[in-house]
């Protein structure tokens, strides 16, 4: 069955390509999320399953200790899910697949190329955005699951697929499945892993801090606040404790040269170039380890920023806040033994005849609030990608391939599989 299992989902290749075609096209960023998700539903349907939304409930969200908080409105706004029933004796392991839909922006658009959401074939890749994280991770999990049903084989416990929304953001769209009962005996996020297994990953905070300093004529300079300037002084000293975090040595993540990085992703100042700039406000990211509370690293931010303006002759006239939008999402970690760990790695190594690296990520996922908040095991693994979050990002789509044939043949393992129509 094993061989049957790996040809028949290497059948679905020229599928797979076509739909992870059409979601390149579909610009899936923050707010404009429903034309992916409707080839979604519609690829759900496909495999003959029906697809569920499940929305985003601010008001559950805020309330939710896992909940990010977010400035945006996310009314109308829905994650995708359809369930895989079993067709006889359901006495396996239940199973989530889950990838989001969204993507970051390709911007500076003038770096790539060519247009980031049109998908282009190079040799053995596809170029555009949302090609590796995630769309392909997606289409993977569609085409294990094709590859199983045209062998007439049926899951004996629930599989579940799942397309969610905010994972670039918040994390609240895996969230809102926790909230609404989606829950399983494991999961696997098919995100870009490059074929390895991440049972690990820290957690990010994403925080802004905002300057209002005071406006004058770039001719009397000296009479006005530079809130830019101010701003500079607050990225030096934020710099300063992203040093501080990374001499703590945690042995998860003892391979990694620099694990918490701090990154300015967004600085907005002034609005005359001979006018001091009176407001400059420049948004954060920073990770914290699996174990480390949110709250604390909260407060060594504050802390830093306002030694920054204490520090600063001239600084504490200037008005300095920290705020929070965005991440605010622990880290978490599976034993490297754990059963869900295990088993993907064999069924992995059985798909591409090469055991795959376990890693701790730098980055987060979803997986982690499945683990956290929902008590359900969970790992990543997925599609060899390039260029995630970057200029010219692609898949190989030979990766995706095996990793469609390596959850295929978890689904087997983990679920266990029957004929159908068959009791046994």
């Amino acid at each position: 069955m094993e061989d049957e299992i790996l040809a028949a989902v290497a059948a679905e290749e020229p599928a797979m390509l076509e739909l992870l075609t059409a979601l390149v096209e579909a610009p899936t960023l923050l707010g404009d999320e429903e034309p992916g998700q409707a080839l979604m539903r519609a690829a759900f349907r496909d495999l003959g399953l029906e697809p569920v939304d499940v929305p985003l409930d601010a008001e559950a969200l805020a309330a939710h200790p896992a909940g990010a908080p977010f400035s945006w409105d996310v009314d109308g706004k829905a994650n995708v899910v359809a369930t895989w029933e079993p067709a006889a004796r359901a006495d396996g392991r239940s199973l989530i697949m889950c990838g989001h839909i969204d993507v970051v922006s390709p911007e500076p658009g003038s770096l790539w190329s060519s247009p980031p959401f049109a998908p282009r074939r190079v040799d053995d890749w596809l170029h555009g955005r949302g090609a590796g994280d995630m769309k392909s991770g997606l289409v993977a999990m569609v085409g294990a699951v094709r590859g199983l049903q045209h062998l007439g084989l049926a899951p004996r416990a629930a599989v579940q697929l799942q397309s969610v929304v905010e994972e670039e953001c918040t994390g609240n769209g895996a969230l809102a499945c926790v909230l609404a009962g989606h829950t399983a005996d494991a999961a696997i996020l098919t995100e870009p892993t490059r074929g390895a297994v991440w049972h690990a990953q820290v957690g990010v905070l994403w925080f802004q801090v905002h300057v209002i300093g005071l406006p004058a004529h770039a001719g009397d300079a000296t009479e006005g606040a530079n809130a830019i300037e101010a701003s500079a002084a607050v990225i030096a000293a934020l710099r300063a404790l992203e040093a501080e975090l990374n001499t703590v040595v945690h042995p998860l993540f003892a391979g990694h040269p620099h694990p918490i990085n701090l990154n300015v992703g967004m600085i907005h100042g002034g609005d005359w170039p001979s006018t001091v700039a009176g407001e400059c406000l420049t948004h954060f990211r920073l990770a914290l380890y699996p174990g480390d509370r949110v709250a604390d690293l909260q407060a060594r931010v504050e802390h830093t920023v306002a030694q920054a303006v204490a520090a600063r002759p001239g600084l504490a006239s200037y008005r300095v806040e920290v705020r929070y939008d965005g991440f605010r999402c622990e880290g978490y970690a599976l034993a490297p033994d754990a059963p869900l760990v295990t088993a993907v790695l064999d069924a992995a190594t059985r798909a591409t005849g090469t055991r795959p690296p376990l890693l701790a990520s730098t980055a987060t996922t979803d997986a982690r609030t499945f683990q956290l908040y929902g008590n359900t095991p969970a790992v990543c693994f997925g599609p060899l990608a390039d260029n995630e979050h970057g200029v010219d990002e692609r898949v190989h789509v030979p990766s995706i391939v095996s990793t469609a044939q390596a959850l295929a043949l978890f689904i087997a393992d983990w679920c266990g599989v029957a004929r159908v129509g068959s009791a046994t």
